[in-house]
């Protein structure tokens, strides 16, 4: 069996200690310098510079009259994909539907702050957002799903979806199922930091957004960085994560098999399972075997190699407050609390981009169609912000009104600030030099 990461928390020194909260994605200068100027050649050669990366880094043939998805091809996909697939797909979107259809906020409020006086918020959707849909490691209509639905319910207009095409130039055709099902008719096959250019400066095919959403490689994020300025990147959704903390009231077998969820997506992931008892830890030990035999060998691979290197392994603490407190400073983007009793331990952990209860509540249903939003935050961001939601797609506007009764108070402490402050434009506008207007 491979030598799994163990680390006894007791025994470890603060640098050590400080090193299992490192992820991949941690130091991203190599992956920006080196994104850098694929991003300058899609900004100064557009489509011809988007046809070479393909060919170059996706080994795909293509020209600029097939990076657009044609409806042709969104038909035939429905031929592709059997149909337990595709009640898969329209479950999980139904359910996602459902979730963010209840999230979204009412399109204005208003206030009365004072008799005459009001306040309060309009919302409005952003005019266009690109959505990613990685495929590097594998094919995720799940992703597709994750980020079309909340998009097509907050009422984004040009939506699109950018995603790797393959060798022969396809796209997944799972994906497109979800693509059509969520309501986004919009594909384009462009990935990696060329694609974050191409929504971000547009080209001749492909229209610029104002924001890109969803989960990518080093190369992605690296990209959404030095992009910022230009597009807005989102929430920082990299390479996944997710820590499994189990109590001694369940069998370590079970807290094996739910560990190599996120650890099967790739090298680049991070995978925990933490936890107070060693009879748990020794268990889940014994079981990795019994696990990876049901695996196929590139997922095998990958779980290994997180579990025997520097993102993942087996964490025993003293005790499960000590567990608690070393969820909460990772502040994982996935955390499954496997317990019989799993509320109990809920209100200990304050820093998780998503919380997943109890052992019939394993990572594969949220990340499939439970509902809540599965593109989370990575590297920790998840102690600032949280899941994908219907606000990631809407922009907020305050709104004021006074009126003519209300207005004197209001005016009487504007000066009063105003002149305090310096700003006599600012004094003036509420003065009676407004009051002259007024009358008319």
């Amino acid at each position: 069996m491979p030598n799994v990461s163990f680390h006894d928390l007791s025994q470890l020194d603060v640098a050590s200690r400080a090193a299992l909260m490192r992820r991949s994605e941690t130091d991203l200068s190599s992956f920006m310098e080196k994104a850098a100027p694929i991003i300058e050649a899609v900004r100064t050669e557009g489509d011809a510079a988007l046809i070479r990366f393909a060919r170059d880094l996706d080994k795909a043939d293509l020209d600029a009259a097939r990076l657009k998805v044609s409806p042709a091809e969104f038909d035939a996909a429905f031929g592709m994909v059997d149909e337990d697939v595709v009640a898969a797909i329209r479950f999980g979107i139904d359910n996602i539907r459902h979730f963010h259809e209840e999230q979204k906020p009412e399109a204005m409020w208003l206030k009365e702050m004072r008799p005459g006086a009001y306040a309060g918020d309009r919302f409005t959707p952003i005019r266009s957002v690109a959505l990613y849909v990685p495929r590097g490691k594998g094919a995720f209509p799940s992703v597709t799903m994750m980020t079309a639905v909340p998009a097509v319910v907050s009422g984004v207009p040009e939506l699109a979806i950018m995603t790797p095409p393959a060798p022969d130039g396809s796209v997944d055709a799972a994906t497109l199922v979800a693509a059509r099902l969520a309501g986004v008719e919009t594909v384009y096959k462009c990935g990696g930091a060329q694609a974050v250019a191409a929504v971000a400066y547009g080209t001749e095919t492909i229209r610029p957004a104002l924001k890109i959403v969803g989960p990518g490689s080093p190369w992605v994020v690296a990209a959404k960085r030095l992009l910022a300025g230009v597009i807005d990147p989102g929430l920082p959704a990299g390479p996944s994560e997710a820590i499994i903390l189990a109590d001694d009231s369940v069998h370590g077998g079970l807290a094996a098999l739910d560990l190599l969820i996120e650890a099967e997506h790739g090298p680049d992931s991070s995978a925990y399972l933490v936890t107070h008892s060693r009879r748990v830890a020794e268990e889940a030990l014994a079981a990795l075997p019994e696990h990876w035999a049901r695996m196929t060998d590139q997922r095998v691979a990958f779980s290994t190699a997180v579990l025997t290197g520097a993102y993942g392994g087996i964490v025993l603490t003293a005790s499960i407050e000590e567990s608690y407190r070393f969820v909460n400073d990772y502040a994982p983007e996935h955390l499954e609390i496997l317990s019989t009793d799993p509320f109990a331990h809920l209100g200990h952990i304050t820093e998780a981009a998503e919380i997943l209860m109890g052992p019939h509540t394993p990572v594969s249903i949220g990340n499939f169609g439970l509902g809540p939003n599965a593109v989370l935050p990575t590297s920790r961001w998840a102690r600032t912000c949280g899941p994908l939601s219907v606000t990631d797609f809407v922009k907020r506007s305050s709104i004021g009104y006074v009126t003519a009764a209300a207005y004197p108070e209001f005016a009487r402490h504007a000066r009063t600030l105003a002149r305090y402050e310096g700003f006599s434009s600012h004094e003036h506008a509420v003065s009676d030099v407004r009051d002259r207007y007024l009358v008319r």
